[in-house]
């Protein structure tokens, strides 16, 4: 009997060592019930080169906004080199887009060039709506960023990119749109890559603590990188000379197999 016991054992304690421990993959594992936590974070996305944006200027009279709302050029998509388009307003109409230069500029109609790279959607509409003073009564101006995306690769369910219309998404709300981590993905150890003006800076964030709500990356900036690197089990059972899954498995399997033949 007492051999009964040692097998038993030893099957029991091979799985559970070739088992993940909830510490591994559960998140903000040091939050409390009910705990109330005021965010200290604020994200509000800045216009960079090569940015698509659209402006869409209104005034009680039309006719006086008319000019400034004029499709310069052709398409966006064209090989043309102008960087003024059209694009929808949601209302079935269509509204004028730009491509911010090199220089962080677009060519604005009857105003000229405006720099606009390194400015707020706010900044750009105080800015616009200051220069028609001159040209419209009470004028009202949109300005939406239309190229806002971002991209989650590696060990997630559904990498790739992902374009956000709200121009405002967590580091969460990415790792949902592409299905979540997977098992084998590294929760404490994410990385955000993100590019401002040709240089690129890293942020690791820990998806178990819930000191990533005061994380800078918490809130993604257009065109970040989010990347989710594999841990270690999965590592090393894809290096060709180490199938140590493989081995457990077998030892599981084998030690099962005695068991049953011993009870029989």
């Amino acid at each position: 009997m007492n051999s009964y016991k040692f097998l038993l054992l030893l099957v029991i304690s091979t799985f559970i060592f070739s088992c993940k421990t909830p510490t591994d993959v559960v998140y903000f594992q040091n939050s409390k019930d009910l705990e109330k936590i005021k965010s200290t974070n604020s994200f509000t996305p800045v216009f960079k080169v090569d940015d698509v944006v659209s402006i869409l200027v209104s005034a009680t009279d039309m006719d006086a906004a008319r000019p400034f709302n004029l499709m310069q050029g052709a398409s966006l998509e064209s090989s043309s080199g102008d960087n003024t388009g059209t694009g929808s307003n949601g209302n079935g109409g269509t509204e004028p887009t730009y491509l911010i230069d090199e220089e962080g500029t677009i060519d604005f109609p009857v105003i000229g060039k405006l720099k606009i790279a390194g400015l707020t959607r706010v900044q750009i509409k105080d800015m616009l709506k200051e220069k028609l003073k001159i040209y419209i009564k009470d004028p009202i101006v949109n300005v939406r960023l239309k190229n806002f995306k971002i991209t989650v690769i590696g060990e997630v369910d559904r990498p790739g990119s992902f374009t956000i219309p709200n121009e405002r998404i967590t580091i969460i709300e990415a790792i949902g749109l592409a299905g979540d981590l997977t098992i084998m993905g590294k929760r404490v150890n994410v990385m955000v890559i993100r590019e401002n003006e040709g240089v690129n800076t890293y942020h690791r964030v820990d998806l178990t603590s819930k000191s990533i709500f005061d994380s800078p990356v918490y809130y993604l900036a257009q065109n970040d990188v989010l990347y989710v690197e594999p841990n270690e089990a999965m590592v090393k059972s894809s290096k060709g000379n180490d199938n140590t899954l493989g081995v457990v498995l077998s030892v599981v399997g084998v030690s099962l197999s005695v068991l049953a033949l011993i009870i029989n």
